[in-house]
């Protein structure tokens, strides 16, 4: 059989095919908008209204409108809602400004059309944002041979209702801010089409397209949010209607979402009313939070602001009539298109909390957390990436995209990487992040799940720039670097030196990957020969017969760091049984870690220990009644009480890649999946279940393991080549057959099948060589004790 060549290039085409036309047809015109605003006064919390009225002979078959603002916005069209939450954080770089582009063709009419805009302007930096310093709206409508520009002939006022609460502010990382509603100075219904707005003033124009401080605009990256629409809460502490007694209503959401509340009350004017989810104090410190101030009457409010948590609180004055509560979750426009499920209920349960633990943080770019600081760390997205692509749509690879793209364009002039970016308040780098990210784990892995060259060649150089800051010593270990926060891991017992080695491994196996797809033959060879180099002087100094210690180190053996020479292939098989009972003894590492200690008993194809490993660490936390994954190690009642603890943690969701990766064993070959393998680990599970939705296409496989017999289904996509291996293990072969015709029996080829290669029977594996189509593949065997 023969490799198809392209298929990475054709994949990688259809994944981004999106983005292509978004920047295509953003270059049919040149920005001719200006930057307006309400205001010339840079207050935070400011939000600003802006209407503009039009007429159209005709609506053209496409209308493509283009709209930058600092913070967020939401548009309505003729008077129904087009965006709801509109806009990225700042910025692509330190400088520049994201820009939305929708076509607005199904909510325009011939005759007069009315756009309204709401923004929203934070005015602080944050560990997700850089504040421009200026609230500032531009919009640009190519409608045919009109272009509606943003200009003074917009109206445009500051919104009176909008203010800020008094009282706890959001902590230092979070760029959004609290939100209060005085319903009794709002504007009514200022984004009908008849709302008359003649008393509104002119907006005040500030500059071009390309103005500082907003500088140049990038087209935006990910897709908008998706919307699921106003529901109804899953459960609550009431029943409704009722007339409040001041008490706290707790309204349950059916998991950790992230969610903006609404409410409908009959209430005299000026009650207060406080809303916060049960996150308000995740990780410790205060999140944000909303108030409405109530008018006379029934009245419904949305506050705009999203908060993530599993349930929502309304403390609600006595006397108010509380009629209906609801809530809105939006989130990031992708599908929960891949699956596992085994015989083991704890296994499936930790799958799918590790899911939905990815989802909540992931929105503008990939967050650590929802709640306390939605902020873009490089260590945690290197584990949300390798989630992304086993349980997610293809669309979540566009964010991984942004983020990379985000981390090299940030990089300081000294050649310094750091993270979080894109950020206002931190420029600090924690090196073996930057390590990771930049590695066989961050960016390889993002090219060979993706085919992707275009991003790899952009972000080559920079990858290559920060290497040149690694030096070695004397002996030929890598020098520590302690950055701006000397930083691998929470816990204790670290051996940062040893796990300095294996980060720079991985890191010179990924640039050297990347190398020689772009054709830098010269530069693969220097990686690898620093490489291999390393890896001698590592097991030369640092091995002392039962484990890897770094000679100064005094702590406890550190299961972080042996295990992680077994990921970056510093230990031989030889060291294996002395690393296996480290990692049964010694528990050290945070969640953030954990996934790659177990990732280093799969590989050393110990699937068995590697499992009860997960079992172990993880059981507090899948019994606990949370739907997402903490980020240290506490559950229950001892999570309620932690003050350090998120509830909902990027890095803590490794688990779900090991069980698809490695018990499930689909994993990627060559680029794109134009080339992948099925070498399942099952370990102690019977029965496997799991698919990909992969740029190549669905990709799915099915286990059932008895006795004597294991079965394989797989369906394999178009255009793919699949390598199965079918595990006997110690057990002794007997025959295999291929959609219920035997191909091998007692070591002989029988009965060949064009689309089937039988590769080789050896080390415990039946190796065949798989071309796309349904398959049913039967291995029968004879247990040792029956031989």
């Amino acid at each position: 059989m023969t490799i198809r060549v392209k298929a990475a290039l054709f994949f990688w085409a259809l994944l981004t095919s999106n983005s292509l036309n978004f920047v295509i047809s953003s270059e049919l015109s040149e920005w001719q908008a200006k930057w307006i605003g309400a205001t010339t006064n840079c207050t935070e919390n400011t939000w600003s209204a802006f209407r503009k009225c039009f007429t159209l002979k005709s609506v053209p078959k496409k209308t493509i409108a283009r709209i930058a603002v600092d913070s967020k916005y939401w548009m309505w069209v003729n008077g129904r809602q087009v965006i709801f939450e509109g806009g990225l954080k700042r910025g692509p770089n330190p400088n520049d400004t994201y820009y939305d582009e929708i076509d607005l063709t199904p909510w325009l009419r011939r005759g007069k059309n009315t756009i309204a805009v709401l923004t929203w302007f934070w005015g602080k930096d944050g560990f997700s944002h850089k504040n421009s310093g200026k609230p500032g709206f531009i919009f640009q409508l190519n409608a045919g041979n009109l272009v509606i520009n943003s200009d003074s002939t917009w109206k445009a006022l500051v919104h009176p209702a909008y203010e800020t609460p008094r009282g706890e502010q959001p902590n230092f990382r979070l760029p959004e801010r609290n939100i209060r509603f005085d319903a009794r100075r709002d504007l009514g219904n200022w984004t009908a089409p008849k709302y008359d707005d003649s008393k509104w003033p002119p907006a005040i124009e500030f500059g071009p397209a390309g103005a500082p401080p907003w500088n140049k605009l990038h087209p935006r990256p990910i897709p908008l949010w998706k919307n699921y629409g106003l529901k109804s809460y899953p459960q609550l502490n009431v029943r409704l209607p009722l007339i409040s007694t001041g008490q706290v209503i707790v309204a349950k959401l059916p998991y950790n979402a992230q969610v903006t509340p609404w409410l409908k009350v009959n209430a005299k004017a000026g009650q207060v009313i406080d809303i916060r989810s049960s996150n308000y104090r995740g990780g410790g410190e205060p999140n944000v939070r909303a108030e409405y101030v109530t008018k006379d009457g029934i009245q419904e409010y949305e506050s705009l602001g999203w908060f993530n948590g599993q349930e929502v609180l309304y403390k609600v004055p006595a006397g108010v009539e509380i009629l209906e509560l609801k809530y809105r979750e939006t989130g990031y426009d992708t599908e929960f298109s891949g699956s596992f499920k085994c015989d083991d209920e704890f296994y499936n349960r930790l799958w799918e909390k590790a899911r939905r633990t990815l989802y909540i943080t992931m929105k503008d770019n990939f967050m650590d957390c929802p709640d306390r600081e939605r902020a873009q760390w490089w260590g945690d997205v290197v584990i949300d990436l390798g989630q992304c692509f086993y349980s997610l749509s293809p669309s979540s690879a566009k964010l991984i995209r942004k983020a990379i793209y985000e981390l090299c364009n940030w990089q300081r002039p000294d050649k310094v990487l750091y993270s979080p970016i894109p950020a206002g308040n931190w420029t600090n780098e924690l090196p073996q992040q930057m390590l990771a990210s930049i590695g066989y784990y961050g960016f390889w892995t993002y090219y060979l799940f993706t085919g992707d060259k275009e991003t790899i060649h952009a972000a080559y150089p920079h990858v290559k720039d920060y290497l040149t800051l690694w030096k070695l010593d004397e002996h030929g270990l890598v020098i520590h670097r302690n950055g701006d926060w000397n930083w691998a891991d929470w816990g204790k017992n670290i051996d940062e030196h040893v796990l300095d080695q294996a980060w720079f491994c991985l890191a010179l196996q990924g640039a050297a990957n990347m190398a020689r797809v772009l054709g830098k033959t010269n530069d693969a060879s220097q990686y690898e020969t620093i490489r291999s180099n390393v890896i001698i002087a590592v097991n030369k100094l640092m091995w002392n017969g039962s484990a890897y210690r770094s000679p100064h180190y005094k702590g406890a053996t550190d299961d972080r760091a042996n295990a992680l020479c077994v990921v970056a292939g510093i230990a031989d098989p030889e060291k294996f049984p002395a690393i296996k009972n480290i990692l049964t003894t010694e528990y050290h590492a945070s969640p953030y870690m954990e996934k790659y200690v177990i990732e280093a008993l799969m590989l050393m194809d110990d699937p068995d220990t590697a499992l009860a490993r997960m079992k172990k660490r993880y059981d507090a936390i899948v019994a606990d009644e949370w739907t997402t994954l903490p980020e240290l190690w506490v559950a229950g009642t001892a999570l309620v009480g932690n003050l350090t603890s998120t509830r909902n943690h990027g890095w803590s969701g490794g688990p779900l890649t090991i069980l698809s990766q490695y018990c499930a064993g689909l994993a990627p070959l060559e680029p794109a999946w134009a080339v992948y393998q099925v070498r399942p680990l099952m370990g102690p599970l019977k029965k496997i279940n799991a698919s990909v939705d992969s740029v190549a296409g669905k990709i799915s496989v099915s286990l059932v393991r008895s006795t004597n017999v294991l079965i394989l289904y797989l369906e394999s996509p178009e255009k793919t080549i699949a390598q199965v291996y079918l595990p006997f293990g110690t057990n002794k072969p007997s025959s295999v057959t291929a959609n219920n015709r035997v191909i091998w029996k007692n070591g002989q080829l029988y009965h060949p099948i064009k689309s089937v290669e039988f590769k080789s029977i050896s080390n415990g594996w039946v190796h065949l060589e798989v071309e796309p189509g349904k398959w049913k593949f039967k291995l029968h065997f004879t247990p040792p004790s029956q031989s």
